[in-house]
């Protein structure tokens, strides 16, 4: 095993694959288990599939409960599910926490639940000095019938890419929140506070389009952005499909608010937090309708382009030049955070 430090955020992929390559599963009844790309595990219960989700918060943004039950539902949502019952382990810094910290955690975990249609339902609560921020780490358990999932490995050349809402949603909020004098002085009030309102307008949830989705039919994988971005998610889409990429970096869609504070702090959207959007491929002849019909629900897709073979690479077409897409070693707001 290399001894090499490694750098915030997601392990190395490569690492990650001598890692999972460790776990060994046998059992018949786990349809998907621990790979790099899949948003979440799922179990044959016999009349349907459960999924099983987790993904801690570990920086210390506002509204850390109502956070934790957002990106763990959206792992559900991008296998087709539904989720259900939400656990959470609470981790408060010693010396700091408070009965008012812990209280506005639970609120929030609470009012998630409600918006989302699931159920907050145990998890474990303590102070300790092995943390110097709050973390909630999350767990989320939801369903979907056999014929409604999908996974990360299903796309196929000929496919074209959809992406939903836009990208750098989660990492737009987050500098608003953590970087909000230099924004102000910079951009002023408004869009200082058009990006704060981020998480809720154009919001983290991916759960209505992922239903719209499933809806339209024909859908050949899915997958929530997170961590590392756009560029992050078609990569791994890609690797777990095993399949290549074309990418219009012209059509990948852009909030104006998000560009300014990108300019701002010489950051790549490509490569920030974008919780709040999804991936979805689908058969060329589908797409119309999965646009009209993520259109009928209130959500908007957009085509950014095609699934190919996989000798021919992964690759994003900027004016009249075909690169290859970049990769993110770490994500580009953690970037800016630890530079500030």
């Amino acid at each position: 095993m290399r001894s090499q430090s490694l750098p915030n955020g997601k392990l190395p992929v490569q690492l990650m694959r001598e890692l999972l390559g460790k776990l060994s599963i046998e059992d018949t009844t786990v349809k998907v288990g621990p790979s790099p790309g899949e948003d979440a595990a799922v179990i044959d219960r016999g009349s349907d599939y459960l999924i099983l989700a987790a993904d801690p918060i570990t920086f210390s943004p506002k509204r850390i409960g109502w956070y934790s039950v957002q990106v763990n539902a959206n792992d559900i949502a991008a296998m087709g599910g539904t989720p259900q019952f939400f656990l959470s382990t609470i981790l408060l810094p010693s010396g700091e926490a408070n009965e008012e910290t812990v209280n506005q955690i639970i609120t929030e975990i609470a009012q998630a639940c409600r918006e989302l249609g699931c159920l907050a339902v145990g998890g474990h609560t303590e102070v300790t000095s092995a943390v110097s921020v709050p973390v909630v780490s999350g767990a989320m358990v939801g369903v979907v019938s056999k014929d409604k999932l999908l996974t990360s490995a299903g796309a196929k050349p000929g496919d074209m890419v959809v992406l939903t809402k836009g990208i750098a949603i989660e990492a737009t909020a987050i500098l608003a929140q953590e970087q909000s004098q230099k924004i102000r002085k910079s951009l002023g009030d408004e869009v200082w506070e058009k990006a704060l309102k981020f998480l809720d307008n154009p919001g983290l949830s991916v759960l209505p389009e992922s239903q719209a989705a499933v809806n339209a039919g024909n859908v050949t994988a899915m997958h929530d952005v997170t961590e590392g971005g756009i560029a992050t998610a078609l990569w791994e889409l890609a690797e777990a499909s095993n399949v290549g990429l074309v990418v219009m970096e012209s059509e990948i869609p852009r909030f104006w608010e998000a560009i300014k504070i990108a300019e701002l702090f010489k950051m790549n959207l490509l490569g920030a937090l974008g919780s709040g959007a999804m991936l979805i491929t689908i058969p060329e002849s589908s797409t119309s309708h999965l646009l009209a019909t993520l259109k009928e629900t209130g959500n908007e897709g957009y085509v950014i382009g095609r699934v190919v073979q996989h000798d021919q690479g992964i690759h994003i077409i900027r004016g009249s030049e075909q690169v290859p897409l970049p990769r993110f070693e770490k994500d580009e707001v953690l970037r800016v955070l630890d530079q500030s």
